[in-house]
Parts: structure tokens; sequence; C-alpha cells
């Protein structure tokens, strides 16, 4: 039998491998939705919040083929956080989005996923110049999508939740 995350590609840069949720990943997300710190992504969320989650993950990459991608240091093999397109339902257009675990975090490795996920993106499924929705106090998400070229857009909503939308630049520009 194959896997539902079998078509899902693996990138690797220099300290990390971007690859398909799995069933292991559960206990950590579960953990991050259960703190404040998942506010900006949809959280506090209890056990069966987090398990939606990854099956969302998941039925992303089935239905729109691509999606998130977990982030794995490739020192230690240790699930960092997730980097990746999404698009759901509501959304204005796909959105490059990220996300670290705190002990992750201040090291570069959202840059460098958000790099990679992005320029896959690109290239692979033809969606270049996205964009990230970003909450208009998280200032740590804002300056990563400034450092990543993008520049503030205009304001909107997500989820209900105002934002401001960051417009990325076109890969073959």
């Amino acid at each position: 039998m194959t896997a539902m995350t079998d078509h899902i590609p693996v990138l690797d840069t220099q300290r990390l491998t971007l690859r398909a949720p799995k069933k292991s990943d559960l206990r950590t997300l579960t953990a991050f939705y259960e703190t404040e710190r998942s506010h900006m992504v949809g959280g506090p969320r209890d056990a069966t919040g987090s398990f939606s989650s990854l099956a969302s993950r998941i039925g992303h990459w089935a239905l729109h083929g691509y999606g998130l991608w977990h982030i794995d240091s490739r020192e230690n093999g240790d699930f960092l956080g997730w980097a990746g397109i999404i698009n759901p339902a509501g959304w204005d257009e796909p959105e490059l989005g990220w996300t670290l675990f705190a002990h992750a975090e201040g090291k570069g490795f959202a840059f460098e996923a958000a790099r990679a996920a992005r320029a896959f993106a690109a290239q692979a499924f033809k969606l270049d110049g996205v964009i990230s929705y970003i909450r208009a106090d998280n200032t740590r998400s804002a300056a990563l999508a400034t450092r990543l070229g993008a520049t503030y857009e205009r304001d909107g909503t997500v989820m209900g939740t105002a934002c401001h939308i960051w417009r990325h630049p076109k890969e073959a520009a």
C-alpha cells in the first residue's frame, strides 16, 4: 500500500530537511499547540485539534499538490517546525507560511526553510510571487519576510483575524 505522503517531495538545504508530515510528529505538534505560543497559527488547540491540524496538512497536499513541509535538523533529526505553501478555503491566494518551535528560533532555520520552500513552489508548482499573512504584532515574522525580500502590500484578514499581507518577490525575477 502506498502512503498518502509518498508524493510529497523532500527538500534538503544546508542544515535542514523539509519532508512530509508524519504520524510521529503528533506528540510534538500537540505539545506546541497546547502553548500560548501557537496563537499566531490558530492555537491553542487540544489533542484533537492537533490531530486535525496534522490530518489537514496531509490532506492539503492530496487536494492541492502542494502544502506544508515539516522541518527536521539534518544534524540530529530534531523536528523544528514547518514551512510551505497553503491555500485553504477563504484564503485570498496561496500563502508562504512558516513556524518554528521555541528551541529552534534565532538560528536562521526559518529563513533557510522558507527560502527553499518558496523557490521550490515557484519552480515546481508555478506559485511565484506568493503572499504571507502576518499579524501586525508578529514582528519576528515581519522581519523574516523583509529578509526574504517580501514587502508589505496591504492590510487584510485571515481566519477572521486582522493581519498584514506581505508580497514575496518572483523567484524568476
